[in-house]
């Protein structure tokens, strides 16, 4: 416990170094100032700015929510949940391992997101760098490639669903429609297409489950399990045919970005 405790006042003491420096910093000449800043907004001709300690704290509280983002607003649903039905249809319970289709289901999405990240790129963190724009312009700016992707992959639909169910009135048109409803209507487009995508992954394997459990059923061996035989049969014909160039062309190609 002693060792544990020791270890746990190491980290608060690294992890308070940062807003001692910053208030150190930014301690003015009075000798009765203590602390970090309160919150300072500078009014700028293109709109304003918050101090770089809140700038700090907004992006901390963002590097949290990352992951979801990532999850929620790019084409990471569709292919993990595509290949999770593969490995499925094929019955390997854990080969791939989760490790091994996370990460092929995260760089299949860097490349597929690429050329909506190269906008952003360009029109929102490059001019944010360069003092060019404020922070919420570059927050908005790069929203946009993220909003014309996730539009583009939404079914009419789905979208109408969560419009009616917003109660909002005044969307003339698609592009119109704000994220907080867009993303939802994505996710769900997204889940009917993955599963679309993986019933017909799933018939191949599933047809030859039905042959090798017919084939054991006549010669009477009912009592051997057809899932071990079918295995390897499943395991050879995703091999012959190219099977994981196919998903991942199908994948990629499926976005209709590439």
């Amino acid at each position: 416990m002693k060792n544990k405790s020791w270890l746990f006042g190491l980290f608060l003491f690294f992890m308070s170094m940062p807003i001692s420096l910053m208030a150190a910093e930014a301690k003015p000449q009075d000798p009765s100032y203590m602390g970090i800043p309160a919150v300072v907004y500078k009014a700028t001709e293109s709109g304003g700015e918050y101090t770089v300690t809140i700038q700090i704290v907004a992006i901390m509280t963002m590097l949290t929510v990352l992951p979801s983002l990532l999850i929620m607003m790019t084409s990471f649903v569709r292919i993990i949940v595509v290949m999770a039905i593969l490995r499925q249809a094929i019955g390997l319970q854990q080969t791939p391992s989760n490790q091994i289709l996370l990460g092929l289901a995260l760089f299949l999405t860097l490349f597929v997101m690429m050329p909506a990240f190269q906008t952003i790129n360009e029109q929102a963190v490059q001019p944010y760098m360069n003092q060019e724009i404020t922070p919420l312009a570059a927050l908005e700016k790069a929203s946009e490639p993220l909003h014309e992707f996730m539009l583009g992959q939404t079914r009419e639909n789905d979208l109408s669903l969560f419009v009616r169910m917003s109660g909002r009135d005044d969307i003339q048109t698609v592009e119109e429609t704000p994220l907080h409803i867009l993303i939802p209507a994505f996710i769900t487009s997204e889940l009917k297409t993955a599963f679309q995508i993986g019933f017909l992954i799933f018939i191949p394997f599933l047809i030859i489950d039905l042959i090798i459990a017919s084939i054991l059923m006549a010669m009477g061996m009912m009592m051997l399990s057809p899932v071990i035989i079918s295995l390897p049969f499943k395991i050879m014909l995703f091999v012959l045919i190219d099977g994981w160039a196919l998903i991942m062309g199908t994948l990629a190609s499926s976005f209709g970005t590439i």
